[in-house]
Order: C-alpha cells, then structure tokens, then sequence
C-alpha cells in the first residue's frame, strides 16, 4: 500500500473512484451521483490542484486508486483552527487492509503541519465500520443530525465527529 498526496495527473482515476462512491455508497455522501458525473475530468483535475482542499490516496499493490480522503480547511479567520474531513472512501475489495486507517494518519500528519489543531466530520448514521474507524482515530461523536441528507426518498442521520489534534 502507497500513501500519498493526489496531483492533476491523478484526476482520471480519482474521478473514477469518487463516481463509483457515490453510486455504490449514496447514503455515505452528501455529493450525488448523478450531479458529479456530469462534471468534467478538468473539474477534478482543478480540485485536486487546489491548495484549500487536498486529498490523499490509497494505491493498492498494483498501483491503482483504491481509497481517498480530502481535507476542507476553513477560509475565516475565527475557524482557520479546524478543518473537515471530506469524501472518505476505500474500495469494497480494498477494506480490512488498514487503508481508511493510513488514509487519515496522512491526513492529521497534514492538518498538523499547517497549523491546525481541530478536526471534523460527519457520517451517516448506521455506517458503523467508518464510526469505528473514526473512533480509533481518537474522534468523539458530538452529535447527530436527523435527517441530514434524503436519498431515494429516505431520510439518513449524520453523526458529528470531533477530534482535537493537541
């Protein structure tokens, strides 16, 4: 397994696996399928290029984009402290390997380095492989948002994380 921080030269397989998030994994994400693919490979090459937003990625053994996780930091100076932990994903077939785990050390090894001392994010209620992950990072859960996202009609929980790097 390969950690590292993603660049424009990896849009087409980011754009690859984020679509294949969404559509397998509709509950998980406040993004929608149907919305992202509609938006052009030039678009996830400028997200991935963007300093406010980086993502790092999972490769498997055969060098493939297997897991991602992006980190939104705040832009106003009272929240510059913190930043959310976006757009978690590993593979199905990639789970149990330690890549969510990996994932987000690089992601706090980050977060530190710049200067902030605050972490959060939200997941769906239910999804209790990413609530334990989450916990074994040292997040706490905070709170819980009902119905927080709908999807084919159904309503879905989010649940508030918070982890202070300190």
């Amino acid at each position: 397994m390969n950690i590292r921080r993603l660049s424009p030269d990896d849009a087409p397989a980011y754009r690859e696996l984020r679509l294949r998030a969404l559509r397998d994994h509709p509950q998980a994400f406040t993004s929608d399928w149907e919305e992202a693919r509609t938006r052009s490979l030039e678009e996830s090459r400028e997200r991935l290029a963007s300093a406010g937003v980086p993502f790092w990625g999972a490769f498997d053994e055969g060098g493939a984009l297997a897991g991602m996780v992006g980190l939104e930091c705040a832009s106003r100076a009272k929240a510059r402290h913190k930043g959310t932990v976006v757009a978690m994903y590993v593979s199905t077939e990639s789970a149990g390997r330690g890549m969510g785990r990996a994932l987000l050390q690089a992601l706090m090894v980050h977060a530190r380095a710049i200067g902030l001392t605050d972490l959060v994010l939200t997941v769906t209620e239910g999804n209790a492989s990413a609530i334990r992950l989450y916990r074994e990072a040292g997040f706490l859960a905070f709170g819980t948002e009902p119905r927080a996202i709908v999807v084919a009609g159904q309503p879905h929980a989010k649940v508030h994380m918070h982890l202070h790097l300190g």
